[in-house]
């Protein structure tokens, strides 16, 4: 038995006993010396125990690992009154007569904690012309002394979800090894067949691990294989999640931590990746099909899935803590009025005006903070777009799931890998007004691509549809001029805001409340230009009351008795709306 002082900076020094074995020392929630300091690598160094005999190596760490003083890069034994130190903390490995635990004063607080060693440990299968079955690790066992716990995530701190993740690496690697999976991609195997091929490996290797009786107790091997199965040929942990109706967004944040986003409030998940590389394979699996890439040069991507959900991804350089990925989802069928009504996201006097608004070709700008459903409710608006008009719509990331018979989709494409043959948004909508439209709908306008979105809307293109990032509608007005000004054109602000205000006729602003609910919070219209400044009126906005026991959000959506100036002449369109609709004295719907 050997005994570990851990000293942390300004703490005294801490003794734990640890069998003989190998253990992982660094800050990440797969090492069983787990030393929680910014200062510590996600994996610092490996502490190697056996017998009478300790060694100590570095493995690729930032700060590095020093024996009294002294770096050392590659595996150095390590005698019972040398001094490691790992990062600002120090440690001393000593047997059962050894010196007394180390003491020291520091001033940087840093919290440690030691699990005990796998009693197997893991080592790489050989390589044979006939792999072998593959040797899991018995349960990790629980730690004799509990060390002051580090501020992270007890679902991570699980042994048991760290000896799933152990399993699952080895079958991997096993899988890797007799399918040779880039060769076959390679020689273009068609994907069922590829698929099947890979689901009776791994079948086989689970198999071959049951017989050997070395699968751990309470593992479902059916369960085990689908995790396998979806990491090496799927979008690995995220498939149960994209399944999920109740999940909005889902978060990845390198290998060891995912988030999802349900009823507007973040949850962390017990699902892990088995490492970066594991992650990458889901972007490379969502990215390649649409023609996107990510790699060192160009380190971001944004891409979307077969059901329309947007896609955000990146890499290191730019990612410290790992590959990232960002899925905002889209419901599976398309949400229409009624749903946001059902949501509380608007009522029907909303939803009737906006309805007016879009027949009478009424040019409207759907405004939000991020993730408040701009894009959701660009749909839902679209829905009152006759059949009859052809439609163009444009974007970065095809979203949008329009259901009339004539719609064109044009999408973006980022520059190849030698940095050419980029096609911008704006090239899109300066192509668009050539294709004969009725209405153009622009995904998203945040950049140069506004002045031509402005000019469309100001040259007989009427009716047409696109969404802002601000934070109120009269912000909307200060965005536009703003993203006009990035177009290059030296336009004085006079003239913007005359486009601006010649162009858009309804803002639409929404938001997401603190109880997470997304709610149409204001419709203001557009009048005029005085002097410098653009004039809007509100004709409804949403009132918030108050909170119910449960911590809803509770409120009035309420007309403010402005009427919209082109009432009268609904009659001469063919359409109706019961003036009352803008009468504050009627009490307001609630929400």
């Amino acid at each position: 038995m050997f005994h570990l002082d851990i000293v942390n900076p300004g703490q005294a020094s801490r003794r734990f006993d640890l069998p003989d074995g190998e253990y992982f020392i660094g800050r990440g929630d797969t090492c069983q010396i787990r030393l929680r300091h910014p200062e510590i690598s996600e994996r610092h160094a490996c502490l190697i125990l056996h017998g009478n005999l300790v060694f100590i190596k570095d493995l690729g760490s930032s700060n590095g690992v020093t024996i009294n003083g002294v770096s050392i890069q590659e595996k150095v034994p390590v005698r019972s009154d040398s001094v490691i130190g790992v990062g600002p903390c120090l440690l001393r490995v000593s047997s059962d007569d050894a010196q007394k635990p180390l003491e020291a004063s520091l001033e940087v607080p840093a919290p440690v904690e030691v699990k005990k060693s796998i009693e197997q440990p893991l080592q790489p299968p050989p390589v044979q012309q006939q792999p072998p079955a593959v040797v899991l690790a018995k349960p990790l066992s629980t730690p004799q002394t509990e060390a002051q716990p580090a501020v992270s995530l007890p679902q991570l701190r699980d042994p048991r979800v760290i000896l799933m993740r152990e399993i699952k690496t080895q079958i991997h690697s096993q899988l890797v090894q007799r399918m040779d999976l880039k060769r076959m991609t390679a020689t273009h195997i068609g994907a069922e067949e590829l698929q099947t091929k890979a689901r009776e490996t791994i079948k086989a290797i689970i198999a071959e691990v049951q017989r050997k009786n070395t699968l751990p107790r309470g593992i479902d091997p059916l369960r085990l294989e689908k995790e396998i199965y979806d990491e090496a040929m799927r979008l690995g942990p995220l498939e149960d999640f994209l399944a999920d109706e109740s999940i909005t967004e889902i978060m990845v944040n390198g290998p060891n931590q995912v988030y999802v986003e349900r009823r507007g409030k973040l949850e962390l998940t017990n699902q892990t990746f088995m490492d970066d590389e594991s992650v990458l394979g889901v972007i490379e699996r969502i990215v390649s099909p649409i023609g996107r890439r990510i790699d060192e040069s160009q380190p971001y991507v944004d891409a979307r899935l077969p059901d329309g959900s947007r896609v955000n991804a990146i890499i290191a350089p730019l990612s410290l803590i790992g590959p990232c990925i960002t899925i905002r989802k889209f419901s599976k069928k398309p949400l229409t009025v009624e749903d946001l009504i059902r949501f509380n996201t608007w009522t029907r006097n909303a939803s009737d005006f906006l309805r007016l608004c879009v027949l009478m070709r009424k040019n409207i700008v759907v405004a939000g903070g991020t993730g408040s459903g701009k894009t959701t409710l660009l749909n839902v608006l679209s829905s009152f777009i006759p059949e009859s008009d052809r439609i163009v719509t444009i974007e970065d990331a095809a979203e949008l799931r329009l259901v009339q018979p004539h719609v064109i989709r044009l999408e973006a494409r980022p520059p190849n890998i030698e940095g050419r043959g980029a096609i911008a948004i704006r090239d899109l909508v300066r192509n668009a007004l050539r294709m004969r439209p009725d209405r153009v709908i622009v995904g998203e306008c945040r950049g140069g691509e506004s002045l031509d979105m402005l000019q469309a809307m100001n040259t007989g293109h009427d009716g047409s549809l696109t969404t802002v990032h601000a934070n109120s509608p009269r912000d909307v007005i200060s965005r536009l001029e703003t993203m006009v000004l990035m177009s290059g054109m030296e336009l004085p602000s006079r003239a913007i805001r005359e486009q601006i205000a010649s162009a858009i006729d309804i803002v639409v602003h929404e938001s997401r409340l603190s109880d997470g609910s997304r709610k149409v919070v204001c419709i203001s219209e557009v009048v005029g230009l005085e002097g410098q400044q653009v004039v809007m009126q509100d004709i409804f906005e949403y009132k918030q009351t108050g909170l119910d026991d449960n911590h809803k959000v509770v409120g009035q959506f309420m007309p403010t008795g402005a009427v919209p100036t082109f009432y009268e002449h609904l009659k001469s369109r063919g359409l109706h709306i019961d003036p009352s609709v803008f009468d504050p004295s009627k009490q307001g719907e609630r929400l």
